[in-house]
């Protein structure tokens, strides 16, 4: 299937490493323009300087905090810039928190659903009335698994990605009518810098560590960045235009729900 992102233009929010990477990689390789938003500026222009590589299409860096809200003002505002409009938004920022409930303190509670839920929410706020007005877009929330089915210990993040998919299922029903589509992708174990600092921070081989989390999943590998973004270009083109309102696991059989 040729999935083509012609004439497209996309902001990727976490765009620089890992799975936001290669979502943008596979968008400008489909034929979009995108902007690729991150914190750390030297990442993210290691990151499109890898996509121009052999990207043919407009591909721009914005360094930018998302958990604040000058900070989405800021990204939104420069791919209008660059692009005079916005057709895909992936919310992907975001590192997975895993604590049990008694060390949750109100203030990593609070961090959490800023870079989260409200920077999903605030980025979709600015982009709706433009794709109201021309009756096309593509939201894709990036979750994790335990948004359907939240494991002990997993505070705040099975907290604010249950919130996302709600928000995800509830907006996809108010934008249908305009042929805006919301979708949510939760993601298992795939392969991103948050595992490599995980392993480091642990003293554990990278390789060690992913073999350790093999046996967890079905498939019996841990996913790569590239297949994510493969399903993440089929919900923003024109072949995805039937799927909206759903949560899909890309997490290779691990999740214990459809």
């Amino acid at each position: 299937m040729n999935i083509s992102l012609a004439g497209r233009a996309a902001i990727v929010t976490g765009g620089s490493k890992g799975i936001g990477l290669a979502v943008a990689t596979r968008f400008a390789a489909s034929g979009a323009d995108v902007a690729i938003v991150a914190r750390d500026k030297e990442a993210i222009d290691a990151a499109v300087a890898a996509i121009g590589k052999s990207a043919r299409t407009h591909v721009i860096g914005v360094a930018a905090d998302v958990s604040k809200a000058d900070g989405i003002r800021h990204a939104y505002d420069e791919a209008m810039k660059a692009f005079n409009k916005v057709d895909i938004i992936v919310n992907n920022a975001g590192t997975s928190q895993a604590m049990p409930f008694e060390k949750l303190t109100d203030e990593i509670l609070r961090e959490d659903l800023e870079l989260k839920l409200f920077a999903a929410v605030r980025l979709i706020r600015l982009v709706m009335p433009q794709m109201k007005e021309r009756r096309w877009g593509r939201i894709i929330n990036v979750l994790n698994i335990g948004a359907k089915a939240a494991r002990p210990n997993s505070m705040p993040t099975s907290l604010s990605r249950a919130a996302g998919m709600a928000m995800t299922k509830a907006l996809s029903h108010e934008l249908a009518p305009h042929n805006v589509l919301v979708n949510a992708m939760l993601v298992g174990i795939i392969r991103a810098d948050q595992h490599v600092q995980r392993a480091k921070r642990t003293n554990v081989a990278l390789g060690e560590y992913y073999k350790a989390h093999d046996k967890e999943i079905p498939l019996g590998r841990v996913g790569e960045a590239e297949e994510f973004a493969n399903l993440a270009c089929f919900l923003a083109s024109e072949q995805g235009g039937y799927i909206t309102g759903t949560a899909i696991n890309v997490d290779g059989g691990r999740s214990p729900v459809v």
